[in-house]
């Protein structure tokens, strides 16, 4: 009786554990992290009634073959970390060879941390171009009081991150629209750099931009190089929002047209929506708040539900 409950106690310990809250990301992941956990309990289970253990050998959830894969974490090898704002940093992988990640584009990946004993899941963007060989980058904002954010701060060149994926994504098509207006709050810029550079990066593509980015102040505006490269194109116009700004006056003269201060609401929205050059599709990207906001604003302005995404 005695074997049967030592038997018994190494079956629980084989168990996997049911994910927390904390680990699951939110944003609709195939599989998701509970996905995963049902399938591996299926498969303890499994192994359990024919009291076979090595059918749960293949249960590794950490791969090593450094290939991004949706199922499993596959670590990576942090390369360099640059702060860009107070709160913001920009975080560069090492990919091996000259290998790329291959994402679509405004494709997330989740990270996972661990945090006073605690798993913690979060989904990212890459804001590297989509063909970049040999690395990857991923801008992140680290708040407070945040769990993921106190792993994150920790991170130094060389350590090794956890990542699996690629998940969602926008399926852009060159030429199919005939205007993108997207509206990006803070690092909700992240899926749209991809997506603004493949355009550029075509000379076919001919589609019109407007990027309205969104930021408290202009000292908060990330990948300003970036986004004034960017703007140099014929068809990509980028305005700025800036929530605590006052005045434009202390500004550089190169933003002060096209910056507006204060929020962007329902009057501003209308004015930008009119500017556009042919009737936009909206894509958003958000704290669940500003997504909502937009989405009322957009209604206002006459855009229709079916021609708006959603990051």
């Amino acid at each position: 009786l005695q074997a049967m409950s030592d038997n018994e106690q190494d079956w629980l310990a084989l168990k996997p554990q049911e994910p927390s809250p904390s680990q699951c990301c939110g944003s609709g992941c195939k599989p998701c992290i509970y996905d995963v956990y049902e399938k591996e309990l299926a498969q303890w289970e499994r192994a359990k009634a024919m009291q076979d253990k090595s059918l749960l050998m293949g249960k590794k959830e950490q791969s090593n073959n450094s290939e991004l894969n949706p199922d499993t974490f596959t670590a990576f090898s942090v390369s360099s970390v640059e702060q860009l704002t107070e709160d913001t940093y920009q975080y560069k992988f090492e990919l091996p060879g000259n290998s790329s990640l291959q994402l679509s584009l405004g494709q997330h990946i989740v990270l996972r941390g661990v945090v006073n004993g605690l798993e913690v899941q979060r989904a990212y963007t890459p804001i590297s171009p989509r063909n970049a060989e040999g690395y990857f980058e991923v801008l992140i904002k680290c708040y407070e009081a945040g769990l993921m954010s106190q792993y994150i701060r920790t991170w130094k060149r060389g350590d090794m991150v956890f990542w699996r994926g690629p998940f969602g994504g926008f399926p852009y098509q060159p030429n199919k629209h005939g205007e993108l207006l997207m509206l990006a709050s803070g690092t909700g810029l992240a899926p749209m750099i991809p997506i603004l550079q493949s355009i550029t990066d075509d000379e076919e593509d001919e589609t019109f931009v407007t990027l309205v980015c969104c930021f408290p102040t202009f000292d908060k505006i990330y990948l300003k190089p970036l986004l004034q490269d960017l703007a140099r194109y014929w068809n990509i116009r980028i305005y700025y929002v800036l929530s605590q700004e006052t005045s434009l006056e202390k500004l550089p003269w190169s933003y002060q047209e096209n910056t507006y201060t204060g929020r962007l609401n329902e009057d501003l929205m209308k004015t930008i929506v009119n500017s556009c050059r042919k009737k936009p599709f909206v894509l958003i990207c958000g704290s669940s708040a500003f997504n909502e906001d937009m989405s009322r604003y957009l209604k206002a302005a006459g855009i229709e539900e079916n021609s708006c995404f959603v990051f």
